[in-house]
């Protein structure tokens, strides 16, 4: 078992909602890395290096400490509930509202960017290089397909948060460059020597060599629009479920699907990943959403006649809403635009305990069971 080094420990804060940060460990941040785009003449060949290899080392990488960072400022905003959010209340007394206004801002998750300060952001860039060294001193390429997978989601999420922190606040994370590229395009990431941008990630590696659309779902691009940031690291042994689980929430969210007309309206990031997974686009996305649709987006489904992606929301999914509100706001304490978003999933949760049907879920451990093929929870 391989774990990356630093420790990214979780100390509680005093703000009013119990939030926690990332406590501070070694805060020394190493000079970035040069961003740049790649060459229209590059050749592609260079990400073959990282296709799966046939021959497999049993080893597992623990991001245990990835995931009590996660917790610390991930908040999730409840189940999927497909109405109009809740509405804040004013500040000090009059209709000034402060925070997100997006019709998605109580969906999937949101992170506490304006409680983080330079010396959380020091580590996780820390972490982000810890997680380049794992794949320097083990062959990342021969290990079970899903630690694989697990090690890909999470290398791209935490230099997500990592660039997306460095640049806060910022109110669409598409609109942030480094050093002029923009940070989908930026290779700012290396892994066994190969400069590596997001997209590359996504594309180059993962949907190239994965052809479930689940894995879609892991990769979080600090937009509200997009697959929710986990409260958990995607983990080798229960990537597959972790991943239903955040198909299941996007898809029967509003800015997921949403019908109206005879028309069927998805997520405009379902045209961007068609060619991967949807090649003849309208049946195969249908037969996949099939999967996943609940209650009334499964009726939406049924009685839609076609389908269009014009779906978006590209507003930062962070609490404050990708902007400092108010003049005596100091970084590390409770933004107000936090707080009252806060409020609003209160209210959300409140009303969801009265209204909708209590859930049970039935969770299944990893054990092997006689007769079962190695490779069993395998995504594919």
């Amino acid at each position: 078992m391989i774990v990356p080094m630093l420790a990214l420990a979780a100390a509680a804060l005093g703000a009013p909602p119990a939030l926690a940060q990332p406590a501070l460990a070694q805060p020394a941040l190493a000079p970035p890395q040069e961003a740049r785009s790649a060459p229209a003449s590059e050749g592609e060949d260079r990400f073959d290096t990282f296709d799966p290899k046939a021959e497999r080392r049993e080893h597992r990488i623990d991001y245990s400490v990835w995931t009590e960072a996660l917790r610390a400022f991930v908040i999730d905003m409840g189940p999927p509930l497909r109405k109009m959010p809740f509405a804040g209340a004013g500040t000090l007394g009059t209709n000034i509202r402060v925070g997100h206004n997006s019709i998605y801002r109580l969906d999937g998750a949101m992170v506490g960017f304006s409680l983080m300060d330079v010396e959380v952001m020091a580590n996780i860039g820390q972490y982000r290089r810890d997680l380049e060294k794992v794949a320097d001193e083990l062959d990342i390429q021969s290990l079970p397909r899903n630690e694989q997978l697990a090690y890909w989601l999470n290398l791209h999420n935490v230099a997500m948060i990592e660039q997306v922190a460095a640049n806060w606040p910022e109110r669409q994370p598409r609109e942030i460059e480094l050093d002029g590229v923009p940070l989908d395009e930026a290779r700012f990431i290396t892994v066994e020597g190969v400069a590596l941008s997001p997209r590359d990630i996504r594309e180059r590696i993962v949907f190239a060599n994965w052809k479930s659309p689940e894995v879609f779902y892991g990769f979080w691009r600090g937009e509200i629009g997009g697959p929710a940031m986990q409260r958990t690291a995607f983990d080798g042994r229960t990537v597959g479920q972790q991943l239903a689980d955040a198909a299941g929430e996007f898809v029967n969210s509003r800015r997921g699907t949403e019908k109206r007309g005879r028309t069927l309206h998805v997520s405009e990031y379902y045209a961007e990943i068609a060619r991967y997974f949807f090649p003849d686009f309208e049946p195969d996305l249908r037969a996949h959403l099939a999967e996943y649709v609940e209650g009334e987006v499964a009726d939406m489904l049924a009685r839609s006649e076609r389908i269009e992606p014009s779906l978006y929301e590209h507003d930062i999914a962070d609490l404050a809403g990708g902007r400092r509100n108010g003049a005596f706001f100091a970084k590390g304490r409770l933004d107000p635009g936090a707080a009252a978003l806060l409020e609003q999933r209160a209210q959300k949760l409140r009303y969801v305990r009265r209204k909708m049907p209590p859930e049970g879920r039935i969770f299944f451990s990893n054990i092997d069971l006689p007769g079962d093929p190695d490779n069993k929870s395998e995504v594919e």
